[in-house]
């Protein structure tokens, strides 16, 4: 392996030693202060109770909640409730907003009361603001860690009034610029006010174009704006475009993150995610339902697998090749529902984009359907000739209704797996919720009626073979 690719050092050993050491307090806070974050926060996963009573009491509030930033919201919750008041109080306080709101909410009613109840008023104040949104609002993922100045300032004042607030506030790369009441006007770059000189004036700084968002917006609505553009601090505002807070680069790639986690598991035919410590109950509760659905979609299936009894029972050898038909008509549905969902997360697309949309994945379908129906031609036709010791003749005009069924079911399912996640997308439905599961069983539907129905018109009625 090349020595140039970076391999990220794992330092819980190194941290769980000095934890179970007999280096004094201060000594033990200063050596700990030399490990990222990050490193804490997965070192922490690896402690016992006792471990992490010691860390948080040598550990300085501003060191436990960077490493908690880095940390599930249940998880940090959970350690958070081991801590004394004052110091989980203190450790709440170094949080960003949302985080702090988030790992609250983990925390049992009565600790949490008490918690809140030694916050600073400010602090408070924001917490709950952040915590009166609904999770899948872009509000819920805001932060009170950020830089406001009023328009009226000079230059220089502006500048004042960054120092001071800075020894609070360490997102300092945007200053973003209210009116006398706290409308949102714009935003001014760190460097920007740093060069300017003192005669010019402040609103000749102000970027009045600068991208926002609405605090009661869905997460799902503006979650592509906001990935269009690069900027470090996003603000939030309320109806009345007063600016709440911040939404910060980090906070963004949590937020991509977590709809790709929840278009992964919705893709699976599940409402929610599972973990470790979930109860049985719980987990049969998110799968059950589309189980149940499928299964009578199943049935139908099997119904139609039925219908074509007689062709069976005239061509047994075609039973052995269902499967292939069945999978390869699946995974082509497959990629066709995941670039259609890709593609989907463009608000933007027009009706003629959708429609090119599912003609070019038919015909990708058609093209796959068309190389892997001839290499079936060749190989299963060898495989009956040759295995079964049938027929030329009969050996490759089983393996031809193979291969005209495998381009039939693939150009299909291309077409289904791209059409139903837009039909989905059009009457309101999260195409990502329905699509997968519903595709799997439509493609099973689709292939059965190809091959069967192929195998009795071409085999059957056509060239009159049987076994």
């Amino acid at each position: 392996m090349s020595e140039n690719i970076a391999v990220r050092q794992d330092y819980t050993e190194e941290i769980t030693a000095l934890i179970r050491g007999n280096a004094s307090p201060k000594v033990l806070a200063e050596k700990l202060g030399d490990y990222h974050g990050s490193d804490i926060a997965q070192a922490i996963e690896s402690f016992t109770s006792a471990d992490r009573r010691k860390l948080f009491r040598v550990s300085k509030a501003e060191m436990i909640a960077e490493a908690f930033e880095y940390l599930e919201e249940d998880t940090a919750g959970e350690y958070l409730a081991e801590m004394e008041i004052k110091k989980a109080a203190e450790v709440v306080t170094q949080l960003e907003t949302d985080t702090a709101a988030g790992v609250l909410h983990e925390v049992e009613k009565e600790k949490r009361a008490l918690i809140i109840s030694e916050l600073p008023e400010d602090i408070r104040h924001e917490i709950e603001l952040i915590a009166s949104f609904d999770e899948d609002d872009i509000g819920s993922r805001a932060t009170a860690n950020y830089i406001v100045i009023n328009e009226d300032l000079s230059v220089k004042q502006a500048m004042n009034e960054l120092v001071r607030q800075a020894e609070d506030n360490d997102n300092i790369s945007t200053i973003f610029v209210t009116d006398e009441n706290g409308e949102f006007c714009g935003a001014i770059g760190l460097k920007e006010l740093i060069t300017a000189r003192s005669s010019t004036s402040l609103a000749d700084l102000i970027m009045t174009s600068f991208p926002y968002v609405y605090a009661r917006e869905g997460i799902d609505d503006c979650i592509e704006r906001l990935k269009d553009y690069s900027e470090e601090l996003i603000p939030v505002l309320d109806d009345n475009n007063r600016l709440l807070g911040v939404i910060t680069s980090k906070s963004l790639i949590e937020v991509v993150d977590d709809e790709m986690s929840e278009d992964y598991i919705r893709l699976a035919g599940l409402t929610a995610e599972e973990d470790l410590k979930e109860p049985l109950n719980a987990s049969l509760k998110k799968r059950l339902p589309w189980l149940m659905i499928l299964l009578g979609l199943g049935m139908l299936v099997s119904s139609v697998v039925g219908v074509f009894e007689q062709v069976i029972a005239q061509l047994t050898v075609i039973m052995a090749f269902q499967s292939l038909i069945l999978d390869m008509a699946g995974n082509v549905g497959t990629q066709s529902l995941a670039v259609t969902i890709r593609v989907l997360t463009d608000e933007a697309l027009t009706a003629s984009q959708k429609w090119k949309l599912v003609g070019k994945e038919m015909r990708v379908g058609f093209c796959i359907g068309l190389l892997i129906g001839v290499i079936s031609f060749i190989f299963v036709g060898g495989y009956i000739l040759i295995f079964k010791d049938r027929a030329a003749d009969f050996s490759f005009a089983v393996s031809g209704c193979i291969g005209i069924s495998m381009l039939a079911a693939m150009v299909i399912s291309s077409a289904v797996g791209t059409v139903i996640p837009l039909f989905f997308k059009r009457i309101g439905v999260d195409p990502a919720v329905a699509s997968g599961p519903l595709i799997t069983t439509v493609n099973d539907l689709v292939a059965v009626v190809s091959y069967y129905g192929l195998s009795w018109l071409l085999l059957i009625k056509i060239f009159s073979f049987s076994s």
